[in-house]
């Protein structure tokens, strides 16, 4: 008998209709299920490519002269970090000595946003997607004039280590690009988190998220259009997190019809 829910297979990466072999899954099923687990977990322990991440991130926003430099977490190494999330959220002595920027009270900060780059769970995710997204974001931000500070990138970091990196730049906004954690179908995933004017010992709350940006995801061009309208509203209304709602209802023309259901039918 046909099973209706393997059409849905060509749609998502979910584990769905994978079939059985008596009481167990079929072979083939049970070693993708291995494979995907083993790829989840070196995404998490990979090393990020430093020098190589720059170069392309410095490509990616070289129409507004935007350089890159390299900072550290507390987290001296990998073993620290996934046992210290605290210390992934600060910078290392160096790192901040390394900004020689003087914390500068909020009417006074000179850039109006800050990008951050952390490899966070999964350097794989930074390596594939913050280029190639901060390309598209580039082209859509361009003509807002804003003053764009240097990028940095954090090794060992955490989400909020973007807040003590902007505060030290004095900047009116930061967003975090880091490396989520990786799931069984997806250990690329790349999460934005914007705050208006970050500062070290914020919380979640005055963040907000947009996820899963990849291209087996949420597509760079969708993702840049919500991040957009997010720093555009951000500056307006000059607050973010739990105050600020994404209202998009998403760009026409980034929409596609929409898939017939089976289950309808």
């Amino acid at each position: 008998m046909a099973n209706p829910w393997e059409a849905l297979r060509q749609f998502t990466d979910a584990r769905i209709a994978l079939g059985r072999a008596g009481v167990s899954l079929p072979t083939a099923a049970q070693l993708a299920f291995q494979l995907a687990h083993a790829k989840a977990r070196d995404a998490v322990h990979l090393a990020l490519d430093v020098p190589q991440l720059a170069r392309s991130l410095s490509a990616s926003l070289e129409e507004q002269g935007t350089s890159c430099r390299t900072l550290h977490s507390a987290a001296a190494d990998r073993n620290i970090y996934l046992q210290r999330p605290d210390l992934g959220r600060r910078l290392d002595a160096a790192s901040r000595e390394a900004l020689k920027t003087p914390v500068k009270p909020q009417s006074a900060r000179p850039y109006d946003v800050a990008f951050v780059v952390v490899d966070g769970l999964s350097a794989l995710a930074i390596e594939q997607n913050a280029a190639p997204f901060l390309t598209i974001l580039q082209r859509r931000i361009a003509a807002e004039n804003w003053s764009i500070a240097p990028i940095s990138i954090v090794q060992q970091g955490r989400v909020a280590v973007g807040d003590e990196v902007a505060e030290l730049l004095g900047a009116k906004a930061v967003v975090v690009l880091i490396g989520e954690r990786p799931g069984l179908s997806s250990p690329d995933s790349m999460g934005l988190y914007l705050t208006w004017m970050p500062r070290v010992g914020l919380t979640d709350a005055s963040r907000n998220c947009i996820s899963n940006v990849r291209p087996a995801g949420l597509r760079y061009e969708e993702a840049a259009y919500k991040l957009h309208y997010l720093l555009s509203e951000s500056h307006k209304r000059q607050l973010s997190g739990v105050d600020l709602k994404d209202e998009t209802a998403g760009d026409p023309g980034l929409l596609t019809a929409p898939q017939k259901n089976f289950l309808l039918e």
